[in-house]
């Protein structure tokens, strides 16, 4: 894990462009996935049926839904950037997100984050746009690619 601190947002400017760090290895288990499916409601055999996926799926097995790994951003985003003066940060979106490669159950994944574009907001803080890859332990290719937006505040 490599982590980028710095005490305010003022101090951020100057990282525009450059390689913020990344994060530890999240595992991704079978059980993770159940929990997933419950409380999306998507419950499609090739992420919550692991002999049918590993009989008929072309992945070879159960794999993690992209939306799942996708979220895993939040916890791992929290380890790649810390900033002392903020007192609020949200997620205002994503400008793109693609899911390039499937996470097997019992996978583990963690993010490379690179500060693409900060932006000073008319009402005080920053709006911050990454250029993220989750990868995929021991995969040549990463599990997403995405660009999240997030604005922080003093």
């Amino acid at each position: 894990m490599s982590t980028t601190r710095v005490a305010t947002l003022s101090d951020l400017k100057p990282l525009e462009g450059r390689h913020l760090g990344t994060s530890s290895w999240i595992e991704v288990p079978q059980d993770r996935i159940n929990t997933f499916a419950d409380a999306t409601d998507d419950h499609q055999w090739i992420h919550v049926d692991p002999e049918r996926a590993r009989a008929e799926s072309p992945f070879g097995g159960p794999i993690a839904h992209g939306y799942l790994t996708l979220s895993l951003i939040i916890p791992m985003w929290a380890e790649v950037l810390e900033v002392d003066s903020v007192t609020m940060a949200v997620n205002y979106g994503l400008n793109k997100v693609r899911f390039t490669n499937p996470v097997p159950a019992g996978g583990r994944v963690r993010l490379n984050a690179t500060l693409k574009q900060i932006e000073e907001l008319p009402k005080g803080g920053v709006q911050l746009t990454v250029d993220g890859q989750i990868e995929l332990e021991g995969a040549d290719r990463p599990a997403v690619v995405a660009e999240p937006v997030y604005r922080f505040f003093e």
